[in-house]
Order: C-alpha cells, then structure tokens, then sequence
C-alpha cells in the first residue's frame, strides 16, 4: 500500500509561491489605487478661495489668439520703417541672411564675451562635421571699470595666447572670427554694432556709442602676431539657431528662455520696412525680435496678475520686459512666491504648523523662492510630495501637511504653465508667419534645459494654435553662443568666396 506524503512536492510549492506572491502584488496595486482614487490631501483646484488667486493663471484658448494677435501687430510695427521709432518690439535686423548648407570648410574663431568670464574657441569645419575646442579666461573686476581700450587689449591678448597655443598664428594664414557680444547692441551690419549700453557690471569708459567690432579689430591689429577678421557680430538667439541649422537645415527659429527669454528668426525682405542692405539673393535676414519687450505698450495689462505687477514694481527696469517677467527663469520662482504669500496670509496655506510665522519666515523675502524649486517641486509624481519637502525643509519649513504640499505644487504648475503657454503663443506667430511645412525651432536656456514640463507644455499649446499645414520640430541647442558664433563667421565667408568667383550665394 503506498504511503501518502504530508509535504507538498517541489511542483506544488513553486506553485503556491505564485499564487501568493500574486495576491500580494494584487493587493500592493489594490492598495495604490485606493491612495490615488482618495490621496491624503484635498484637491487644490477644487478650492474656491486657492482658485481666486491661481484662476488668472489659466489662459483660454482664445486669451491666447487674442495674445498673438496683439504680437502680430507689434512685430509689424517694429518692422515698419516708419513706425519702428516708436515700436516696443524692435525686430532688429541681424544682417545674418543666410544658413550652414553643411558645405562650410576650414578653421573659424569665435570669441564669446557676455560676463566676467568669455571663451575663445576654435571650430573645425568639415561639412556636417565638427570638431570644437575653447578655452575660458577671465576678466579681472578692474578691467571691467576701466578703460574700453585696456579691455580690448586684454581680450586680444588671450586670444592671441589661445591661437599660439593651438599652433594658428605664425603660419600667414588669416582667421574669420565670429564674436557673441551680449550686451545692448544697434547692429548697422553684419560686422558693425555700437554698443547701447552696458550691464552685467562692466562700466568700461569710450565704449558706450562706438563700434565694438571695430574696437576689438583695433586690439587684435596692433599686436601684430596674429591674423585675424571679425567677420560677424551675433547674438545668442542667432547662435542658437545657426548651430541647430547645421543639423537640420529646415531650422528657422532660435528661441531663448532661461533667465531672460528671447527669439530670433527668417523673415522675407519685402517684410522688412527697415532694411538698408542689399537685396540681391537670398532675400531674406534672421531678425532679432527682442520680444521680452511685447506688452510694455500696455497692450496685455489685461493678462497681467497682482503678482506680474509687484514683481515689475520692485524691478530694476519697472515698466520694461512685461512679457519676459510672464516668462523667464529670473521671475518665475519670485511669482510663485508671491502667490503663496497671499494664501499665508489668508490662512490657506501652511495654516496647521505650529510657531508657523516661526517656520516660514523665509518665504517673506525677496527672491528667495529660486525657479529652480519650481523645476524640483514639479518633478514629483504620485502622492508622496518627496521633492516638495525637500524643498520646503530647505527652505527651513518643517513638517508642511500634505494639504500643504499639493497646493504649493499646484501654484507651481499653474504659474510655470502660463509661462509655456504665453512662449508657445509666441513662437506660433512666428512660424504662421515663416508658413513652411516644416520648421525646426533651436532653442536653449536653462528654464527649457531643466523644468521637467515646458517642453511638454509648449509643444501640446503649439499644436493646439499652429495652421494645420505647419509641421514643428523643437530641438536643444548645444553651445550655440559658441559655436552659433563661429558657424555665421563661417556662412560669411563662403558667400564671400562664392561671391568673389561670381557664384549665386545661397
């Protein structure tokens, strides 16, 4: 008679192993869908008295048409060559007409200067390849209140120290350089800009009013051991666009948003009451909007928030740069400050801490809630909050409830939205206007680089206003100050030569 085992065979085992391992995770997802379905905290957007104060960040689509519409008019009238005197949106023609073709060759400089440090670079070109090397330097603070002439001198000198070091001078050979110079500029042409004023803490005397291409031309000539021509003067909108070009030639906007926000992109000659040049082929030039000044007119007051209009009251330039202080990384954390203040102060907010006025002192000074939180805060997902605390702590606030923690999240996402959307409403006017099947848009900065959500953001609002004819690509530029600069150093010179050979410059 066969014997019964009381043990399970191995089989069985591995089968019960399963079953149990699989009601567990049944019950682990079981358990995650109730914390969704009924998280620990309220709905923020479910709050009447949260949604009075964040509602007027929540742009409509047609607050957004209405947006564009308003720009559209304020580009033409920037390009107008009689209006353009009273214009807010400048449109400056960059004198940059032309596109890398991929066919560029040869060793270009660049040079970029835009604070107390600047790069030297050198870039190698053959066709769509790409070999760069740069080096840094630094400017001592008492050459930046010093004389223009020492400044120059100084600059010419790295760079002469950067080319003996890579073996470029003392060979007969002369270099095109392409400078990013950026600071407040009228440009009279691709090689020519006077300098408006200066910022960022340089104070150079016999600067302000003069040609800094031609001052730096001066520096770099009277030294004598080496050969160079600064063939074009860019900004860093016009890098940003020239280094995406190179890899897709159908690029045709460059977009700035980090601390300040700018665009650049193709316009037709025939649209450009301003132009002074020539109009031989291609007709077309890159224009540099400048459009961080749309609004100072007042034409989008109707947008702007209590908190838009204190941040712009205790700016150092009141009353400029509207629609960048809507926009940019150097505002967007000082918004969401302001926003969370009023619901402190309504008790809506961090209203459970005990000693609260105690804990959330810091949030009652200026600039100390930094853009960067918002990018840190709106990389949490699911319910626990764990980036919103850490920031919070950091900010010396303890224990915030979840409550709390979804409402400071939820400012966050609706002031940084409207930021995306308001961009978006731009750059759809732009590529309306382009009206090319397919564009390419380069873009850099920090807030698009780093903010977990506006890429998202801009290309669903795109979508949503574009002609349906438009197909859009946005695509991250990489060292486009740089290598932007010595890429149009390097257009410039093959129309030169295609010129000088009779040939169709293109």
């Amino acid at each position: 008679m066969a014997v019964q085992s009381h043990f399970l065979s191995s089989a069985q085992r591995t089968a019960f192993t399963l079953v149990c391992g699989g009601l567990a995770v049944a019950a682990v997802a079981h358990f995650w869908w109730k914390a969704q379905k009924n998280p620990k905290y309220h709905d923020p957007s479910k709050n009447d008295d949260i949604e009075k104060l964040v509602g007027p960040y929540k742009l409509s689509r047609d607050t957004l048409y209405r947006v564009m519409d308003l720009l559209e008019e304020e580009l033409d009238r920037g390009l107008g060559k009689e209006s353009h005197g009273g214009a807010t949106v400048k449109m400056f023609p960059t004198y940059v007409r032309s596109l890398p073709n991929g066919t560029e060759k040869g060793d270009i400089l660049a040079l970029d200067l835009g604070g107390t440090n600047f790069r030297v670079l050198l870039i190698r070109l053959n066709g769509p390849k790409i070999d760069m090397r740069n080096k840094i330097f630094l400017i001592p603070h008492s050459l930046m209140a010093g004389t223009g002439e020492k400044l120059f001198d100084h600059i010419a000198e790295c760079l002469a120290n950067f080319m003996h070091h890579e073996g470029l001078s003392g060979n007969g050979k002369k270099f095109p350089l392409g400078f990013t110079f950026s600071f407040p500029c009228a440009q009279l042409g691709l090689a020519s800009a006077t300098l408006v004023a200066w910022t960022k803490g340089f104070s150079c005397e016999g600067v302000v009013g003069q040609d800094v291409v031609q001052l730096l031309q001066k520096a770099i000539d009277k030294r004598g051991d080496i050969r160079v021509e600064i063939v074009a003067l860019v900004n860093d909108t016009v890098g940003t666009m020239m280094s995406c070009a190179l890899k897709d030639h159908d690029t045709r906007i460059g977009l700035i948003l980090g601390t300040g926000t700018n665009a650049c992109y193709m316009e037709q000659l025939s649209r450009v009451g301003t132009w002074n040049g020539d109009r031989d082929d291609p007709k077309q030039v890159i224009i540099n909007t400048e459009w961080g000044a749309f609004g100072d007119s007042g034409c989008i007051d109707f947008l702007r928030t209590p908190h838009d209009k204190e941040v712009d009251e205790s700016s150092i330039n009141k009353g400029k740069q509207l629609y960048e202080k809507m926009i940019s990384g150097m505002y967007m954390g000082e918004i969401v400050r302001l926003v969370l203040l009023d619901l402190i102060d309504k008790e809506i907010l961090f209203a459970s801490l005990a000693d609260k006025h105690e804990y959330i002192q810091p949030m009652f000074t200026k600039g100390n809630f930094y853009t960067k939180f918002v990018s840190e805060i709106e990389t949490d997902s699911g319910v626990t909050f764990r980036h919103t605390k850490q920031v919070l702590a950091e900010m010396g606030i303890q224990n915030a409830s979840m409550d709390d923690c979804a409402t400071v999240q939820y400012v966050c996402k609706s002031v940084s939205k409207r930021a995306a959307q308001l961009a978006s409403a731009g750059l759809t006017v732009l590529l309306n206007r382009i009206d090319r099947p397919r564009v390419v848009i380069g873009v850099d900065g920090s807030l698009y680089r780093f903010h977990p959500r506006f890429k998202s953001v801009m290309e669903k609002t795109i979508a949503d206003l574009v002609k349906p004819s438009i197909k859009f690509k946005m695509m991250l530029s990489t060292d486009g100050s740089g290598k932007g600069a010595a890429l149009v150093a390097a257009v410039a010179t093959r129309i030169a030569e295609q010129r000088a050979h009779h040939l169709p410059a293109s």
